[in-house]
Order: structure tokens, then sequence, then C-alpha cells
């Protein structure tokens, strides 16, 4: 198996152990979106609070190159250790909501 195709599985299994089928009480629901052709994948939230909409991110990763770009981490999960758990190692992890300025700080891929 190629880099990049572990990679998607390490990306696409840490999503799948986040995404909740909807709770018979939730106002939400979770969705899996994954784009293998363009190296996309998300874990989506949505649903409405009464009239209050909420549709969103709650996990967004890309693949770009041979680097795990993790987009959005709108958990308390530490995602980014969690794809290292799954083989991805820290210097192919990308923290993208981090500032460019801010990467080589981070011990993570600065791009």
């Amino acid at each position: 198996m190629d880099k990049i195709e572990k990679y998607r599985k390490a990306i696409k299994k840490v999503l799948e152990e986040h995404h909740e089928e909807e709770p018979v009480n939730s106002k939400y629901e979770s969705q899996l979106v994954f784009d293998d052709e363009r190296g996309h994948y998300f874990l989506m939230t949505l649903g409405w609070d009464e009239f209050k909409r909420t549709h969103g991110a709650t996990i967004h990763i890309d693949l770009k190159g041979d680097k795990v770009w993790l987009q959005v981490d709108r958990t308390d999960f530490r995602i980014a250790r969690q794809l290292q758990e799954h083989g991805i190692p820290k210097e192919d992890i990308v923290l993208g909501f981090h500032a460019p300025y801010k990467r080589p700080d981070t011990g993570y891929a600065v791009s």
C-alpha cells in the first residue's frame, strides 16, 4: 500500500470513530463526507436549535501532495494525535488552522 492510500485509510478511520448516528432526541445530525479524488474529508454537523441553523465542519482534513492538512478541529479529542496513532508521522501533518508563522512552533509540519 502506498503512503497516500495509507493516509486516506487512517483519515477515514479517525473520522469514522467520531461519527455518531443521530441520537433519538438530538437536534443535530453528523455526516461523513469523503472525496478521495480531490483529497477532502469532513465530519459535518447540521440541524436546528429552535430558530438557529447549525451547519459546518466539525473536522476537516485535506490531503495536499504528500501531507495531511488538518484544517478544522472543533473537538476536544486532539485529532492530530489520533492521526499519529493511526500511522501518520508528525512531520507529514500540517496544522492548517494555525497561521503559517506559528506552524514552526507546533512540532508538526509547516506545509
